[in-house]
């Protein structure tokens, strides 16, 4: 029996990326994952001096994903890495997990899975043929009283969904910050790294993710108006969408990036026949519950009567906070135990094989071009088919 730490190896998040930090603290949490190598930027010297802060020997710090990618695949496999965590702007996602799947590496993307649907598609298709696994850090859908939320409305408890409204305000581009050279603006706002939308590829598909991820349901027809408000900016900065789903149920998403005063206000709102619920991101360890006939009722993360799926992902006792880097971290929990299970040869469990996949990054990729275009067309209502 294969009982071992699994090895990571990392794409970008060099010496002062945010992003990056943030994954490696995550896959760290839980005391499964090592990482052993990286290409962590294109320049070879931030890259040695990146792996040097993170104790890595020299000859595993790369000059190149491709580089990594291929050398890896020569060691042992007691001794390469066994998944490629990607860290980049949207433009490197695509090649790099496309050539980390080719070359038997599991991946774990940040999102979105890639800069084009067409790309999503196509390691779709890779992932399927390789049967590797494939996850997409759709962090949020990572916090135990988002599943417990999910877990409700499966139950059927809310009776059948009627109205979903999600909405992720945020104030940082509301001036022109791009223009001062600030990396994460400047990547966000460029069609070339970010694609073809700036507010609703970045946080708008965060909204699109918690919605179907959460109510069960998929969208099928968008509505959408897009907006730039920044003088001199090419990609949008705001974004209204109205959405019609599966089942019937109505719905409004909205994302904005130059909401002023706003941080990270990602919360969302589902009403059913019979009841109701809201969470938001910036207070994640309640979920508020609504009924017909009696009080509204506030859950709290940490406590005795939730859902096993809610407290398999739940770490502390209730009234100990926990927040981002928890809901991160069992993502990568989750992918380091499927891939444990696949080196031992057995099944892996329901609850462990809960994390996004690119099937999740294909609908991703698919709304957002469908919501530009929308916005685009003078059509009303557009259809989201895949």
């Amino acid at each position: 029996m294969i009982n071992r730490k699994i090895r990571m190896g990392m794409v970008g998040g060099g010496i002062g990326a945010f992003i990056g930090e943030v994954h490696r603290k995550a896959a760290f949490l839980d005391g499964h994952i090592e990482l052993v190598c990286g290409a962590f930027s294109s320049n070879p010297e931030k890259c040695i001096e990146s792996g040097k802060e993170l104790y890595l020997p020299e000859e595993r710090c790369y000059a190149s994903f491709q580089e990594m990618i291929e050398k890896e695949a020569l060691l042992p496999e007691g001794e390469r890495m066994d998944f490629v965590a990607i860290v980049t702007p949207n433009h490197v996602h695509y090649p790099v997990a496309k050539l980390a799947l080719e070359n038997g590496f599991h991946v774990m993307s940040d999102k979105p899975a890639t800069l084009n649907l067409a790309e999503a598609v196509e390691l779709a298709e890779l992932t399927k043929k390789t049967g590797l696994y494939y996850g997409l850090t759709h962090a949020y859908t990572g916090y135990p009283m988002v599943k417990e939320a999910r877990k409700m409305i499966a139950d059927g408890k809310l009776g059948k969904i009627r109205k979903i409204v999600v909405e992720y305000p945020q104030g940082w581009l509301a001036t022109s910050l791009e223009e001062s050279g600030q990396k994460q603006a400047d990547w966000r706002t460029n069609p070339k790294t970010a694609g073809i939308s700036c507010c609703m590829g970045d946080i708008g598909s965060h909204c699109e993710s918690l919605l179907e991820y959460m109510s069960g349901l998929e969208i099928t027809d968008i509505c959408a108006d897009l907006t730039t408000f920044v003088d001199g900016r090419v990609l949008d900065d705001d974004g209204n969408v109205l959405i019609r789903m599966n089942n019937g149920a109505k719905g409004i998403l909205h994302a904005s990036q130059i909401s002023v005063g706003e941080e990270n206000d990602l919360n969302i709102r589902i009403y059913g026949e019979t009841g109701g619920l809201r969470w938001s991101q910036m207070e994640p360890n309640t979920l508020w519950v609504t009924s017909l006939d009696k009080p509204e009722e506030k859950w709290r993360a940490g406590t005795g009567y939730l859902s096993d799926i809610a407290n398999h992902n739940t770490r502390l006792p209730g009234g100990h906070p926990e927040g981002l880097l928890e809901a991160f971290g069992n993502l990568y929990r989750n992918l380091a135990a499927c891939i444990l299970d696949r080196l031992n040869e057995r099944e892996s469990s329901e609850a462990n094989l809960d994390f996004p996949t690119i099937v999740d990054g294909v609908r991703g990729m698919a709304f957002i071009e469908k919501v530009v275009e929308s916005s685009n067309s003078d059509q009303k209502w557009l259809k989201l088919e895949i």
